[in-house]
């Protein structure tokens, strides 16, 4: 998370208000029309809910403060405006402070369809509707003490615990698979993948499963974890989760469903 990025980000002026030029805001407008035609039917409740309340359109990047004012008065929470890449322990400082870190860039056009570190769009449309919801909130924050909290060699299964729910969690409802994780509701190719493929493998979530279970960022999803409910990250916020870390540890990874990618040189 704190390797170089070719991407600066804006600095908010001091009323948090950052100044986007007009091919920035095509961009966020088209990439945002483009989900908004796949999401429905596929995106949980959960998530239409908070994008009503944050009122996000394809008119433009939304401003922060704006999204600040709904997070706060739903759930205590507001963003927090940060480098293209920040260090894991700035990541959960800010996480365990209800602060989530947005980066204040928009991809280019060269990297319009896939986009390997997180920019304003991945970050406000795939993660800030559900941080209107108590559940949700609750989970990150949590996630984030604990992180802060742990040792290196703790933090690195801490975060499939992330991977597995915040990124590219799913939900059933009403007997449905829905899309929980930002990874996926931001990304066009893996909302249909995640819920219509006949080859990836779905698991209904066990915390110490995830914690064991491998995973890379540069491939569509071999295996996706099924929150039982959407109020089943509550369950899991107030859950005593360092014995699991300490047990995963123990017990070692899972056999990763995927091909190892190949180091450089």
């Amino acid at each position: 998370m704190s390797k170089q990025s070719k991407y600066n980000s804006k600095n908010p002026d001091i009323n948090g208000m950052i100044q986007w030029s007009d091919e920035e805001n095509a961009i966020w407008g088209e990439l945002y029309q483009r989900q908004m035609a796949l999401l429905p039917g596929r995106a949980c409740k959960e998530y239409f809910d908070g994008l009503d309340m944050l009122g996000l359109s394809p008119q433009a990047i939304p401003q922060l403060p704006d999204i600040d004012r709904v997070l706060k008065a739903s759930t205590g929470w507001q963003t927090a405006a940060v480098p293209a890449l920040i260090s894991f322990g700035e990541f959960f400082e800010l996480l365990a402070s209800k602060r989530f870190p947005v980066a204040t860039f928009i991809r280019s056009r060269e990297e319009f369809h896939y986009l390997q570190e997180p920019d304003i769009f991945h970050e406000v449309m795939g993660h800030c509707p559900l941080l209107t919801n108590p559940s949700f909130a609750a989970f990150t924050e949590t996630y984030g003490k604990l992180g802060l909290n742990a040792s290196k060699e703790e933090r690195v299964f801490l975060a499939r615990l992330y991977w597995f729910t915040v990124e590219f969690g799913l939900v059933k409802e009403n007997g449905e698979l829905r899309i929980v994780g930002g990874g996926i509701l931001s990304s066009p190719k893996e909302t249909c993948y995640a819920l219509e493929s006949d080859v990836a493998v779905r698991h209904p979530l066990q915390v110490l499963d995830a914690l064991r279970t491998p995973y890379r960022i540069d491939i569509l999803q071999p295996l996706y974890y099924v929150l039982e409910n959407f109020s089943q990250l509550m369950e899991i916020s107030r859950m005593d989760i360092m014995p699991l870390v300490k047990q995963a540890q123990q017990l070692g990874l899972f056999e990763p469903l995927f091909t190892p990618k190949q180091r450089a040189g």
